[in-house]
């Protein structure tokens, strides 16, 4: 079985690569801009055939050259929410995506992608329905162009370029992932990266203050382990005949204080978890900008069959700090 991981250095990417190893999968082209610096320790030890560069992959898929490919597991984007370059972000989210789709579909391969929970921004439903889409930022919005291009492309008529019976399509709204192999993505890793480090330096955590209605702390996300995001990949590349947009969190929302204490509990057991944080005030930059609440609607999900179990804050964070002290220095 042949496969692509686009964006394969990077967060899920790389641990896509890893997840597949571990099912005996090496027959993969890994693809992404760059895997210098911190970037490259996410390869070290995964198995793969090729790496490719991004300038070189999507115009030689255009062209058919790799023969058959059976999936292209789509990671790579630019998943900087602050990013104001709206035609920039178009052009790495939208314009790629809809040409590699397009590419698929002649060539018979499924198409596996990573979506977004930005595309629901402030809304207070997380079913996979238009109504609920809202982004709140050139990010969420891209995501959401593509999400509508392949509904349009799915709901189209039979003689169209796709048909009625499309080959493989599935893409994931991916909530907040947290886990191994974040440390290139700076002030984009996940606030568990992030206070593990400040724990590290100063002993403490810190956590935006009062927001949104919400106590200090007390905003709410759904917050997903990657190792849980990998397990619904790899389900859906054992079941070729479910196509869609689908959810991908634990349908639990949790506080980040929930993230704060487990963060805290791991590496300073004795010590009260309360005790350890500190409240800042909310960045005015990001204030009509930022989801005080996610969480995840898995009925499409767990109706198209994927029963798989998610991971809890406390359980996946605190297994993520076991292995970021087995990596610090």
């Amino acid at each position: 079985m042949k496969l692509v991981v686009t964006g394969a250095a990077g967060f899920i990417g790389a641990n896509l690569i890893e997840g597949l190893n571990a099912r005996g999968l090496d027959d993969i082209i890994a693809v992404d801009d760059d895997a210098q610096g911190l970037k490259a320790q996410n390869l070290r030890g995964l198995k793969f055939a090729e790496f490719i560069t991004s300038d070189h992959f999507y115009p030689r898929m255009a062209r058919g050259e790799f023969g058959k490919l059976e999936a292209v597991f789509h990671e790579g984007a630019c998943s900087d929410t602050m990013e104001t370059r709206r035609d920039f972000i178009m052009a790495k989210n939208f314009d790629c995506s809809r040409d590699l789709l397009l590419a698929c579909q002649r060539q018979g391969t499924r198409l596996l992608y990573a979506s977004s929970a930005a595309v629901y921004g402030n809304s207070r439903a997380f079913t996979e329905a238009p109504a609920n889409e809202a982004p709140l930022n050139f990010y969420g919005e891209s995501k959401l162009m593509f999400d509508h291009f392949l509904r349009e492309k799915l709901s189209a008529a039979p003689h169209s370029r796709f048909a009625h019976a499309p080959t493989q399509v599935a893409g994931f709204r991916y909530f907040n992932v947290y886990g191994p192999r974040e440390q290139h993505k700076g002030r984009m890793a996940s606030v568990a990266f992030h206070q593990f480090h400040q724990m590290r330096r100063e002993g403490r955590v810190k956590l935006f203050g009062a927001y949104g209605g919400y106590a200090p702390g007390e905003q709410r996300r759904d917050f997903v382990s990657v190792r849980d995001v990998v397990a619904v990949n790899v389900w859906f590349l054992d079941h070729p005949e479910v196509s869609g947009i689908f959810n991908l969190g634990t349908g639990r929302a949790q506080a980040f204080n929930d993230v704060a204490r487990a963060v805290a509990s791991s590496l300073r057991p004795h010590a009260a978890p309360d005790s350890l944080i500190d409240y800042i005030d909310f960045p005015p930059a990001l204030v009509g900008k930022y989801q005080s609440y996610t969480q995840a609607d898995l009925s499409a999900l767990r109706q198209a069959g994927c029963d798989h179990a998610f991971d809890d804050v406390q359980t996946g964070v605190s297994r993520y700090m076991q292995w970021l002290q087995t990596q610090a220095p």
